[in-house]
């Protein structure tokens, strides 16, 4: 790991900036649009509007990368971000905002793309795992130090959006000044969805719905904490918790996922963020109880990304992970994009108990049909198991593809050692 610190150090403090700048945006529209008025249904067209741009941004990216360069597209692209955050303030119009969101969602794809191109490059077979951990970690903290910085702030003037565009803007000083530029990211022909299904059905389904989870998380969460009254410093406090949640369990998870059937792990952390949500939608516990249910949905969602990939991975062949994984990043984009609208119509019909009711309506499907998928074949066994990667959710198809090689990588090693294995029986027999 001190490889990776010295080898990308801009890197990772770069993005760590980033993602303060991206947390405090989607925390303190929540608050804002509440200030100004907007009804529950405009603030999830407001947020939805992110993931739209990000699925659009996440396919466009690689082409602008091969036109004109890493440099430049990151350094227009940062400027389009920093730019469209200092308009919110000025006009203040729900569809306006969705518009700039949709911007700022393209943006920042072709940000994360840009950057983890980068840390791809500047990383080898043997630390690759470990630089994608310590970005997933780092993704992770920009967003809970930008919980502390908006409980700091007021939402109701223009600082807590000139703030987050001086953190983007410095950003990319770091980045561009000390890294060279890497090769453009190449990616291949994807499979068809119907293949992908036909491999792992529960795979292609869990990603979908987990889609849907992640987007009610970070677009939503800051909107449920202004309808119910939270104070500044209790909602930058839930939606730390979420986060936090993620990142302490998620190497735990990857450490049990390669030791046990991945479905019924899979079934056990939807089970547990269901009940977390339940829990919370119907107020158990007061304040307390709330950011305990909100650690456990955390620390539910965030580690069955990188879970219900390896698990897709275990009926794979090693030369077919990256085309299935660019269907599985897609399907997760089309849940994000769907679930801050169906958050904001459940919430407009039965209350802000309606953003708890959404979350554990998905995670209950995904424990559901994991039990139903266990009783359709039997389940690969953990010596034949590739090897869990943590994944960050909303990070980039090059993530993805990162995760990919090195599960390719721990598979054709894990491969060699039973070979080895073999020869070194049959020679003492």
């Amino acid at each position: 790991m001190l490889s990776v610190f010295r080898s990308s150090w801009a890197l990772l403090l770069g993005v760590l900036l980033l993602m303060t700048g991206n947390g405090i945006l989607a925390t303190i529209l929540g608050v804002r649009g509440a200030i100004e008025g907007f009804s529950t249904f405009e603030m999830s067209l407001v947020m939805t509007g992110y993931f739209v741009g990000f699925l659009g941004g996440s396919s466009a990216a690689p082409e602008m990368i091969r036109r004109v360069g890493h440099v430049r597209v990151f350094a227009a692209l940062g400027s389009f971000i920093s730019a469209a955050l200092i308009l919110f303030p000025v006009f203040t119009d729900p569809y306006i905002w969705s518009l700039l969101r949709i911007l700022v969602g393209f943006c920042f794809a072709g940000v994360y793309v840009t950057a983890e191109s980068w840390l791809n490059n500047a990383s080898t077979n043997e630390n690759r795992g470990s630089a994608m951990a310590i970005y997933g970690v780092v993704l992770t903290g920009g967003i809970v130090v930008a919980q502390w910085m908006v409980s700091q702030g007021d939402a109701s003037g223009y600082i807590m959006f000139i703030l987050p565009s001086i953190l983007i803007s410095i950003s990319f000083a770091p980045i561009l000044l000390s890294i060279s530029p890497a090769p453009p990211y190449e990616a291949g022909a994807p499979m068809s969805f119907r293949q992908v299904f036909n491999v792992s059905p529960l795979g292609l389904v869990g990603m979908t719905l987990m889609g849907g989870v992640y987007s009610a998380l970070f677009g939503m969460a800051s909107v449920y904490g202004t309808e119910v009254g939270l104070s500044i410093g209790q909602l930058s406090t839930f939606i730390a918790t979420l986060y936090l949640g993620g990142l302490v369990l998620q190497f735990p998870v990857g450490w049990i996922s390669d030791r046990m059937d991945r479905r019924l792990l899979i079934c056990l952390l939807a089970g547990m963020g269901a009940v977390g949500a339940i829990l919370a939608g119907f107020g158990l516990g007061g304040y307390p109880g709330l950011i305990a249910s909100s650690f456990l949905i955390g620390g539910a969602a965030n580690p069955l990304y990188g879970l219900l990939i390896a698990y897709t991975n275990d009926y794979l062949e090693p030369s077919d992970m990256s085309a299935a994984a660019g269907r599985l990043v897609f399907s997760n984009g089309l849940g994000a994009v769907a679930g801050p609208v169906f958050t904001g119509w459940l919430m407009s019909q039965v209350g802000p108990a309606g953003f708890f009711l959404f979350v554990f309506g998905l995670m209950a499907s995904l424990c559901a049909y994991a039990l139903y998928r266990m009783t359709r074949r039997a389940s690969v066994s953990v010596e034949d198991s590739g090897a869990y990667q943590p994944i960050t959710p909303g990070a980039s198809p090059v993530s993805v593809a990162v995760a990919q090689e090195a599960a390719v990588e721990a598979a054709e090693e894990a491969a060699e050692e039973a070979a080895e294995e073999a020869s070194g029986t049959q020679t003492a027999a």
